[in-house]
């Protein structure tokens, strides 16, 4: 049966490229969304809609938004997909580097290729909403000496020339993105899955050593802490709600220790519990 997976972006974006290798050898319906409000807003509307969202990247950080509307969604995280980011520079068929005066693309895409941008002095850097948006634009109007900076997929699907490749300034350019579901969709997905990662979210009262009694329950626990985001609660001064990941390896040893911190906690909540996702090279 066909998945229908909802994303932020269009057709060769790099939410794309992450949802069709987590569904890998799956059939796949890719819905583009113009925010990654209106991914949730899309699956509300379908329960059978999955979604992908982009959570994380190694060079810009946590998309901090994005698990406000996860938790506020009250859909499962049922899996992830950490993508290796490989940037391009893109053209116009039969035009060359040397006929480039203007480079379009997302903010966070023009910053991590800030060094080989340097390198074309004269170019106008103009920021855009999306990467393979951009490509798309310039292939559609045919804006000679405009050039897109995207994924080579979606130079392909929008008839671009590949002027330069890999000009992302550090190699390890990764974003982690979150396959999410409603919960009885999650239910059926997650059957048989050995899971070994968890996300929650929880407040703590406004005391002295609150976090750190957690943290030492969890480490009692053996349990292994890869992420830890704090958010503060609007309209509740100096409070926060705290985002972490925990990896463990034993689940039962996991449920003890979620037993053990609920009381120290408020507004505790699990956002999903998966197997730890693979990465591209």
């Amino acid at each position: 049966m066909k998945k229908r997976i909802a994303i932020q972006g269009i057709a060769g974006s790099y939410h794309d490229i992450a949802a069709r290798n987590y569904y890998e050898g799956e059939e796949v319906e890719i819905i583009g969304c113009n925010s990654f409000k209106e991914v949730i807003t899309t699956m509300k509307k379908d329960p059978s809609i999955q979604g992908m969202m982009a959570i994380e990247n190694t060079i810009a950080g946590s998309l901090l938004q994005n698990h406000e509307l996860i938790r506020e969604s009250g859909f499962d995280i049922v899996g992830e997909y950490k993508l290796r980011i490989s940037h391009s520079l893109v053209g116009l068929p039969g035009e060359t580097i040397h006929d480039i005066t203007e480079v379009n693309s997302h903010p966070i895409a023009l910053m991590q290729c800030s060094d080989f941008l340097n390198t074309l002095p004269h170019t106008k850097v103009v920021e855009k909403a999306d990467t393979a948006m951009s490509a798309k634009w310039i292939s559609e109007n045919k804006l000679k000496g405009h050039a897109a900076i995207c994924g080579k997929m979606a130079a392909e699907i929008y008839g671009m020339n590949i002027l330069a490749e890999g000009i992302e300034t550090n190699k390890r350019n990764f974003t982690r993105f979150l396959a999410i579901a409603d919960r009885w969709t999650a239910d059926e997905l997650l059957q048989g899955v050995d899971k070994n990662k968890s996300s929650l979210v929880f407040a703590l009262p406004h005391s002295s050593g609150s976090l750190s009694k957690v943290l030492s329950v969890l480490s009692f626990y053996d349990m292994n802490l890869s992420k830890i985001q704090s958010l503060p609660i609007i309209g509740r001064e100096w409070e926060y709600l705290f985002y972490i990941d925990l990896t463990f390896t034993d689940y039962t040893r996991y449920k003890q220790a979620l037993d053990a911190i609920r009381p120290l906690t408020k507004d505790f909540k699990i956002l999903g519990e998966y197997e730890e996702g693979q990465q591209s090279v």
